[in-house]
């Protein structure tokens, strides 16, 4: 796997798909009535024909034979039934034998599979001490069997090849290292692609998708409501999903609402975060938005009728044609359709060229943060860059025209530049270690405290994670089969371990990872460094490592006083906005969590509105971790020059690749224009 698949919204390979395979517990509600292809297929081919399995569907199809035969004769119906049964237990067999060879396979292509396989599955997991020596021996036949001991273990070792590095969370030498050069390279000049975009291309970018083609849906098929799930970084991608759909579907979108999670413990709602107005007025060129159901509505049960559509009904990246074809006969028969939760459930390709630009539209034009969100999102830009005499290019999309006039310093002179910020946002919330499965080096007290938080949390993750490796192969091979028979398509991927993750760059990197890549980059230690995030797993002794090497490091609870604070006290995501609002301005960005949304969201508004002008630094956390895997031997030069390499080769201005998202990647003709 040579390139990481950073964002959620992505179709993911098998590795990365294992952190999907274990979220089943994210979905709070689980309708009774499910719109899954058995809710609408009639019979069970079309049903695997119409989930991408035609080869599944052709096995269903011969064994049931075409379901519009005339059965009129008894004999020959007799006949066709002994044949049909007889057909059954071959195609049954051979689907079993089909799997099994696959799981064999998959399995024989895993390091530890391979030697499983060539002990029968006959894992010692407790094997013997190596028997004492006997004293009877002579020391010449000592001699001889310490030289074969020797020998078999050197044969065995090199069988077995290289073993592999064990990660023990701790980076002392590196970490000396960097604060012996941070300290003799204090007054020298930083590395200039730090704090610009590297390539001219990026200045050929605009953005357009304010730009219109079509005319506005009156929206009479029904009303489409939804309560998004998730931070408020997930629920902004699902409002956007929803106002694509309702295009779609010709529906009028009734104001959407937030879903309390436990993990959040926020009660904020949709017009506690965003104008209201402004969404209605700015996208009614595009679809009808209304503040509530119509009365006659509002006493429907919803559930009852089948109209709560929950993420179990729908597939993960579901295509326009799904909604098509099962939800608008459900709106049309109904009249109202409510989406429960909605994370992910619409695919970025393939989508027609205006519905694309309308995603766009409404993630970067129609969604503007309240006023006091602005306000006080203003005070933390214009602290953070020490006063100035300038406007960063988003900064009026980010605050509004009216409070972006607040982070001039009305009494600098034209000569007085502002201080450059780095904005690091750092994705170690424990929420994020616990679901991650990776190891931290905290020992058994980290391990201890994140299988607690699992199991009241993601329980589904703690159950897969406490599963027994014979059971659980077991399991899977049901799963398989019985995925196939439903669906057509199954991906046999094993629980990672935490060091399969870490190799694979799929951990979220700890607060002496990221402060390592700083250093390693070249950013002096007088940077001052903006550090987004609630909350860090481990408390101030783990971000220790950060504030020694880069003293002037803050928070916005550093920036802010109590009273500007205040507002948004137990209210998560509105102090999220907050972060957003100051990783987006910042005069550059570093992500430790390429899967993260906020990570995704400002990097995407920073091309969207940065004009070139405004880096973001992503390392590729596969190469980094082989980096770190090396901090016992590996020299400081040696390791500045593999971090550059790495984070420099993921500068290049690319056109959105297919099926990944717009929100991130917006260098695309339907969202941004290209002017070269």
């Amino acid at each position: 796997m040579s390139q990481e698949r950073p964002d959620e919204e992505k179709p993911e390979t098998c590795d990365v798909r294992v952190q999907d395979r274990i979220q089943g517990a994210a979905t709070p509600v689980q309708s009774p009535t499910r719109l899954g292809p058995t809710r609408f297929s009639e019979i069970a081919g079309e049903k695997l024909r119409d989930t991408g399995s035609d080869f599944i569907g052709s096995i269903w199809s011969w064994i049931n034979g075409d379901p519009n035969r005339n059965l009129k004769n008894p004999v020959k119906r007799g006949k066709r039934k002994r044949i049909r049964t007889a057909k059954t237990a071959v195609g049954v067999i051979a689907l079993v034998g089909f799997f099994i060879f696959v799981n064999w396979f998959m399995l024989s292509q895993l390091h530890e599979g391979r030697a499983w396989l060539r002990r029968g599955f006959s894992k010692n997991r407790n094997p013997k001490p190596n028997p004492k020596p006997n004293p009877d021996l002579s020391p010449s036949t000592k001699r001889v069997s310490v030289k074969v001991s020797a020998s078999v273990q050197h044969v065995a070792k090199k069988k077995m090849g290289k073993p592999k590095k064990q990660y023990n969370g701790t980076y002392g030498r590196l970490l000396a290292f960097a604060a012996h050069a941070l300290a003799e390279g204090q007054n020298k000049i930083e590395p200039k692609e730090l704090w610009r975009e590297p390539k001219d291309q990026a200045l050929a970018w605009k953005p357009c998708a304010d730009q219109r083609s079509w005319k506005p849906n009156d929206g009479k098929n029904g009303y489409i409501m939804v309560t998004a799930n998730g931070g408020i970084n997930q629920q902004r991608v699902a409002v956007c999903n929803i106002v694509v759909l309702a295009r779609l579907l010709n529906a009028t979108l009734v104001v959407p609402k937030f879903m309390f999670s436990d993990v959040w413990t926020d009660s904020s709602q949709f017009e506690d975060i965003y104008q209201v107005e402004h969404f209605i007025k700015y996208l009614s060129p595009d679809i009808r938005i209304v503040k509530n159901l119509p009365k006659e509505l509002q006493s429907l049960d919803l559930e009852a009728i089948g109209s709560l559509v929950t993420d179990i009904d729908i597939m993960k990246e579901a295509k326009p044609g799904f909604y098509m074809k099962h939800i608008l006969p459900l709106l049309l028969k109904n009249r109202v359709v409510h989406f429960f939760g909605f994370g992910n459930r619409l695919a970025f390709d393939p989508i027609p060229f205006q519905l694309q630009r309308l995603r766009c539209r409404c993630n970067f034009h129609a969604l503007n943060f309240v006023p006091k969100i602005q306000e006080t999102g203003a005070i933390l830009v214009r602290r953070l860059r020490d006063s100035g005499s300038h406007l960063a290019p988003v900064d009026p999309y980010l605050v509004g025209p009216k409070y972006a006039s607040f982070i001039l310093d009305k009494k600098a002179g034209p000569l007085h530049k502002a201080s450059k910020y780095l904005a690091v946002h750092l994705r170690f919330e424990i929420d994020m270690v616990a679901h991650s499965l990776c190891y931290f080096g905290g020992g058994d007290a980290e391990k201890t405290e994140l299988s607690a938080y699992r199991e009241k949390h993601f329980p589904t993750l703690a159950n897969l994670t406490k599963t027994k490796k014979f059971v659980h192969f077991l399991l899977l091979l049901v799963l398989t089969i019985a995925s196939l028979v439903s669906y057509g398509v199954f991906f046999f991927c094993r629980m990672p371990s935490p060091e399969d993750l870490r190799t694979e760059g799929l951990c979220p990197l700890s607060p002496e990872e990221a402060v390592l890549m700083l250093a390693g980059l070249g950013f002096n230690r007088k940077t001052r460094v903006f550090v987004a995030g609630a909350n860090i797993y481990g408390g101030a002794k783990r971000l220790a490592a950060l504030t020694s090497l880069y003293p002037n490091l803050v928070t916005k609870e550093n920036v802010l006083s109590e009273t500007e604070l205040e507002p948004f006290k137990n209210h998560s995501s509105q102090l999220a906005v907050l972060d957003f609002i100051a990783c987006a301005a910042s005069d550059a960005f570093a992500m430790t969590d390429s899967g993260s949304q906020l990570s995704s969201l400002v990097s995407g508004y920073r091309i969207y509105y940065g004009a070139g002008k405004m880096p973001t630094i992503r390392p590729n956390k596969r190469r980094f971790s082989d980096i770190l895997l090396k901090n016992n031997t590996i020299e400081w030069k040696v390791f500045e020059q593999r971090v550059r390499k790495n984070v420099r080769q993921t500068k290049h201005v690319l056109v959105r690749p297919t099926g990944r998202s717009v929100y991130r990647y917006p260098r695309c003709k339907e969202c941004m224009c290209n002017e070269d």
